[in-house]
Order: C-alpha cells, then structure tokens, then sequence
C-alpha cells in the first residue's frame, strides 16, 4: 500500500511500535490512508479550522486530516503506546499537531482548541456514544463545535439518523434532531480494519443548528424521553406516569394519544409536551 504523504505506511509503524490493537480500548486500527483521506473530506473544508480527534491509534486518520488541510489537529489519545508514533506525524507537520496523552472522557479539551472547530474521529467503540451525548448536551448552546464527523458501528449510526415508526428510533435521534442535521456519508466493512470487528463500521455527518428546532427545556426534554423510550414497549400513559397524575391531559394537549408508544412520537411533539410539563 501506498502513502499519502511520504511517511511510512501505517503497517510498517504498527509494527515499529509493536502497537497490537486492544480490545478493552475498544481499538480497530483504519489503516487505508486512502480512506482516512475521504473520511477526512467529508468533514468540509478544513483549512481554517482546528479539528479535535478522539483515539487517534497511530494516526490513520490524523495523516488525512493533515494532508487535506486541517489547520491544527488536536489528537487526543488514551493509549500511552501510541504517542510515539502520532510524534513522528507531528515532526513531518511541524506546529500542526498537538498530542495530549489522556482519557478523553475525562479532559476538557476547550482550553487547547481556537474556534472554528469541527470534531472528526473513530471512536473508540467503548465510548463512542457516550462521548456523542456530552457532545449534544453542553450547558450552552451553540457548543464548541460547528459539525461532527464521527465513526461509530453501523447499529449505533442508524439510531442517530432514525426516524419515528423504525425500529433504530429513540432517545438518541430525538437528541440528534433537535439540535442538528445528521446524515450517514460513509459505510465501511469490518476488513477495513485491524483487527477485523465483528461488526460494519459507519461515518455520522452531524452539522449543529445555533437554535434548537422546537423550543423545549433540555432538562424536562431529557427526563421524559429517558422515560418513554426507557419503557418503549408501554403506552406513553404509563410510561411517563411518574411525570404526575395529569400527564394524560398533558399529553392529548401536545397532541400526543396516551395510548401511544415512544417510538410513534415525532420529536415536535415530544418538544411541545415538554413545554407544557415545564409550565406545570
């Protein structure tokens, strides 16, 4: 395999480091440079923004989005391991790599970015979704990011993009749609990776609105979507009873039957409902 700008090919340091993929990492290397170069265009334009990369490995994905452009990448990667090799990256693209050794889960990257922002990453599968959530709950609106280009199972991706009446549809599409527009732009089968997943890959394009699309309380939007789509299977009545005695007439007022199921409710409708428990 060829390289896309004069380092060596990601097998060749693989071994160099003896960086054996692990699992309790939830690590699958990408190791196309081709493909991190696509990944990475998927993104947009580049050029004038920093970009936060979460679990880098040995830099797959780092190289591409050097290569087509990024202004500064931050890499973030967990795995002491691989710090090396993502250096080595870092000398051929001198002032536009800045490496932290750390736990993305637990570092608050703000301080080492400048805005504009736009996260592109595969995810570590152990974290992906969770690390996706705090992306879309920030105690401020806009967040920090303009748009997220993510890589996640193909199960996970079609909760994100799902839409009501499906079986994928649930809380995480509701917080995805209510703050952004989100496509699938890219699928990937498990040979594209070391080692092979069990499973298909697949890339998010999530590009965030400065305003919600229907006006809701985040906190009450979130305790009743955590209980209706926690109990998917019950009519929306008993689902959301703990809400208080009057959620029946709460909900014919946003519209919704109370004999429906979470999964039949648009997000507008969940907005509206929302609005009237918050009002009381």
């Amino acid at each position: 395999m060829g390289t896309i700008d004069g380092l060596p090919p990601l097998r060749e340091v693989i071994k160099a480091h003896d960086l054996v993929a692990k699992k309790q990492l939830g690590q699958n290397f990408l190791l196309d440079l081709n493909l991190t170069a696509k990944i990475a265009r998927l993104a947009g334009d580049l050029s004038a923004c920093d970009v936060l990369e979460v679990g880098p490995g040995p830099g797959g994905l780092t190289r591409g989005l050097l290569v087509e452009g990024a202004r500064r990448v931050l890499a973030v990667e967990k795995d002491p391991r691989c710090v090396p090799a993502l250096a080595e990256i870092g000398a051929a693209y001198p002032g536009r790599l800045h490496i932290i050794n750390a736990d993305a889960m637990e570092i608050d990257v703000l301080g080492h970015l400048n805005a504009p922002v736009r996260v592109v990453a595969n995810l570590p599968y152990n974290v992906g979704t969770e690390l996706l959530i705090r992306w879309l709950t920030p105690k401020i609106w806009p967040p920090f990011w303009q748009s997220l280009t993510l890589m996640f199972q193909k199960e996970v991706a079609e909760r994100i993009v799902a839409k009501p009446r499906t079986d994928h549809y649930g809380r995480l599409a509701l917080l995805v749609g209510w703050r952004c527009d989100a496509k699938i732009v890219m699928h990937l089968p498990p040979e594209a990776f070391t080692p092979a997943p069990k499973v298909h890959s697949t890339v998010v394009h999530l590009t965030r609105l400065e305003q919600p699309r229907f006006p809701a309380d985040e906190a009450v939007l979130n305790r009743i979507t955590t209980m209706a789509f926690g109990q998917r299977r019950k009519m929306l009545r008993s689902s959301l009873k703990g809400m208080g005695p009057a959620i029946e007439a709460k909900l014919e007022a946003a519209g919704i039957p109370p004999t429906a199921r979470a999964e039949e409710i648009e997000l507008e409708r969940f907005c509206a409902l929302a609005r009237i428990v918050a009002a009381g």
